[in-house]
């Protein structure tokens, strides 16, 4: 009799990783020889690289279970894994970045708490090998204020990788937003979760795909999804400024109406105008940014667009 394996699909985005890719698919099928319990799917998302990455990628997929997609251009690692998360079919699916940060060992475990009864099983980073003070130092702080701002709690020190069940994942498909922050929204979707630490590991090669800027836009994407606290806190600066307002109004009167000193608080008015009009643009930007996500999301186009997939030629995908 045979015996029907369970599937795991491990999604892999990828994005200018030609230095790496080759190890990375090396350890990942290492991988599946040591879990012959399952059958793995290795699903790679190429973001619209210009390097050799679908090169190399396409000379492994005569490998057992390598499959490809690529983008007719570069939408963004959130969306590159949304794509995976789409098109995956295992009864549980595993998040993997390709520059080997996270350690694809670590998945073993991963698969023993799952099958224990857990939905979602996250790593949690204990040490950050290779990163900056900076890096270290903004994420704290990212963390602790986006669990300030957000009525979801998302766990500190995480990233994407993590393994989710198949009802996970179904929910997760059912989530159509453009401005996509996949770990609140993993956090927001509930179910039983839990995490399991690891170190995490300098990039084997290359350079990070997150620069500052966006590593800001991420943030962004993160405060103002899963929150609207941002504009709760402009209406409450734009009391306390009518309050300072009402007491120069009320230091203006008296001054015309018991002095002849007219023109003193000069100063202060202009001061008083500056500050109030800093904060009028500032709640102003902060209102343009939840605009702008109603204006993506109306729009309705395609969150990705796919050029073409290979190692698909058995299924009907």
């Amino acid at each position: 009799m045979n015996v029907i394996k369970k599937k795991i699909s491990i999604v892999i985005p990828c994005f200018n990783e030609d230095e790496s890719i080759q190890v990375t698919i090396d350890r990942l099928t290492l991988l599946k020889q040591e879990i012959n319990d399952y059958d793995l799917e290795l699903l790679f998302i190429d973001d619209g690289s210009t390097d050799n990455t679908v090169n190399i990628i396409d000379s492994n997929i005569n490998k057992n279970g390598i499959k490809l997609v690529c983008f007719s251009r570069n939408f963004g690692h959130q969306i590159a894994v949304s794509a995976g998360i789409d098109l995956a079919d295992g009864d549980a699916v595993v998040l993997i970045d390709a520059d080997l940060q996270d350690p694809p060992e670590v998945i073993i475990e991963m698969i023993k708490i799952w099958n224990s009864g857990y939905d979602v099983v996250y790593g949690q980073r204990k040490e950050r090998a290779g990163e900056s003070y900076f890096k270290l130092l903004t994420a704290k702080y990212f963390y602790k204020s986006l669990n300030y701002l957000s009525n979801t709690a998302i766990p500190h020190d995480t990233g994407d990788f993590r393994l989710m069940d198949k009802k996970v994942i179904e929910v997760l498909r059912s989530m159509p937003e453009k401005d996509r922050f996949l770990r609140g929204m993993i956090s927001w979707v509930g179910f039983n979760q839990i995490a399991i630490e690891y170190n995490r590991q300098p990039r084997f090669a290359g350079e990070s795909k997150y620069p500052l800027r966006k590593m800001i836009k991420f943030a962004l994407d993160g405060i103002l999804s899963f929150s609207t606290k941002p504009l709760k806190i402009s209406v409450g600066i734009g009391l306390i400024c009518a309050s300072i307002s009402l007491l120069g109004i009320l230091y203006a009167i008296l001054m015309r109406v018991l002095t002849n000193n007219w023109v003193e608080g000069w100063t202060a008015l202009m001061i008083a105008v500056l500050f109030i009009g800093g904060v009028q643009l500032v709640s102003v930007g902060i209102l343009g940014e939840y605009i702008g996500r109603i204006y993506n999301e109306i729009k309705a186009r395609p969150l990705y667009i796919i050029k073409n997939k290979n190692g698909f030629e058995n299924e009907n995908k």
